[in-house]
Order: C-alpha cells, then structure tokens, then sequence
C-alpha cells in the first residue's frame, strides 16, 4: 500500500469537521480547474457525521453543489428506501439538505436484478460522465472510504472475487459471512482516484488499524493494503482508532 498522510482526530466529529475542510478545498480545486467536482461516499457511521456537518451551515451555504456530481462507492443489494440502504442514509443526512440538483445524484441500483446489470449499468454511467485515465478507467476526484473490523474497504471483501477484479469497474459480489450481495466499485477506479480518503473512528477500529497501519511487511493481508492509488492517499482517525499505533509520522486533525 502507498505510505499515507494520517491525520490523528480527537472524535469523529472533529473527523467530519477536518474533512468537511478538505472536501471544500478539493472541490474548489476541482471546479476550478476542470468545472465540476465529482466524489464518491461511502457508508457507516463516520461517513453520516460528515455528511450531517456538510449539510449544515457553512458548507451548505458555500460549496458549489450545482457543479457537484455525487455517486457511490457501494451499495447494499436493497431497495432505495431500505434502512441498509447507504444512498437512504446519505440522503436522510446530506443529498436532501443542500442545494444539489437532481440530475447530479447518481445512485447505485441496488434493487434490480439480476445485480451484475446493474453492476454494468452504473459503470456505463460512470464512463458517461468520469473523465478517463490513459488507461481508459473513470478518475473520480475524491473516493470516501470506511473501514471495516475485517479491513474491507467500499464492499471489497476478504475472501471474495471481488477482489481480484481488475476487468470491470463495478462488479456485485455475494459476501458469504453476511449472508448478502452487494455492488461495489472495484481496485481500479479506487486506485484511480485523485484523492482516496479514509475515515476510520472508535474503539472497535483499534485492531484493525494496528495491523494495517503498523505492518511494514508489504503483505495484502487485507483489502485495504490491496489498495494502489495513483493519486493522494490520506487517513483520518480518532484517537480511540489510532491508540495502538506504533510511534511514525503523523499529521494534526485540521492539516490539509
């Protein structure tokens, strides 16, 4: 995995804060240089902290949202208006509370079936609306991750095909542990991405965070140390999740 810049928060509030900050530096940057910003959320926790703090003042106010294109990292395989759902949950806590234009919110359908359509279907939208590497993969601007206790990143997870995916840009897989299918963006269009950032908070994350960030072995135990990206890697964490690292580099909470 590329060495990443980590960011040590006092509580995921203070991460929704920080990358509140950031996610408005990046999309300035974005717009000004190309005329829209596209991201990526995730799901979990401490991605809704973020989206509550960007859906209040200042940044409802003051982020651009018509030149902002929203998409998903990844999808439970349920109905828009299901409670697992993570396009309910970003909109309950962000897309229904800024000025965003519809037509700029583009959901993973994770009701249809059979799933691999809707696998292609999304990353038919993808190549529509993406700009492209030289490789011909989407390049999102700014890719939000969680963490799991098990290291999976988006739905990218251990012991599944997923994982060696590298011929398509979504791709549904049944994770056998939970007993679902979900969607998800593959290793390629993560790797693609301008910026990846993690946010990872509490005390169930310590371990996790131990053997991944503490591992200078160079081995992918886990999915997230699959991870290759062209672009900036950054990590945000709480210091319940960043307890048992060992001593190395490490930024303030607010640190660009």
């Amino acid at each position: 995995m590329k060495p990443a810049r980590i960011h040590i928060c006092p509580d995921g509030v203070a991460i929704a804060e920080a990358v509140a900050r950031r996610w408005g530096e990046l999309a300035a940057a974005a717009i000004a240089d190309r005329g829209v910003f596209h991201v990526a959320l995730a799901g979990g926790g401490t991605p809704r902290l973020l989206y509550e703090t960007l859906a209040a003042p200042p940044w409802r106010d003051t982020l651009d949202w018509s030149r902002t294109q929203v998409f998903f990292g990844d999808e439970r395989s349920v109905a828009p208006d299901h409670d697992e759902s993570n396009f309910r949950m970003a909109r309950e806590s962000l897309l229904d509370h800024v000025p965003l234009p519809a037509a700029n919110i583009h959901r993973m359908a994770g009701e249809h079936r059979p799933l691999d359509e809707a696998a292609d279907a999304y990353a038919a939208t993808l190549e529509a609306l993406l700009p492209r590497d030289d490789s011909g993969c989407p390049v999102f601007d700014l890719v939000l991750l969680g963490l799991g206790p098990d290291g999976h990143v988006a739905s990218l997870f251990p012991d599944t095909p997923i994982l060696r995916e590298r011929g398509r840009w979504v791709a549904a897989v049944y994770v056998e542990k939970l007993q679902t299918w979900r969607l998800s963006l593959t290793f390629p269009v993560l790797d693609a991405a301008r910026h990846l950032l993690l946010m990872v908070a509490g005390e169930n994350k310590r371990q996790i965070v131990q053997a991944v960030l503490g591992d200078d072995s160079g081995a992918d135990r886990y999915p997230v140390q699959m991870l290759r990206p062209h672009g900036e890697l950054a990590w945000y964490l709480d210091e319940a999740a960043a307890r048992d690292l060992p001593p190395q580099p490490t930024l303030p909470c607010a640190a660009p």
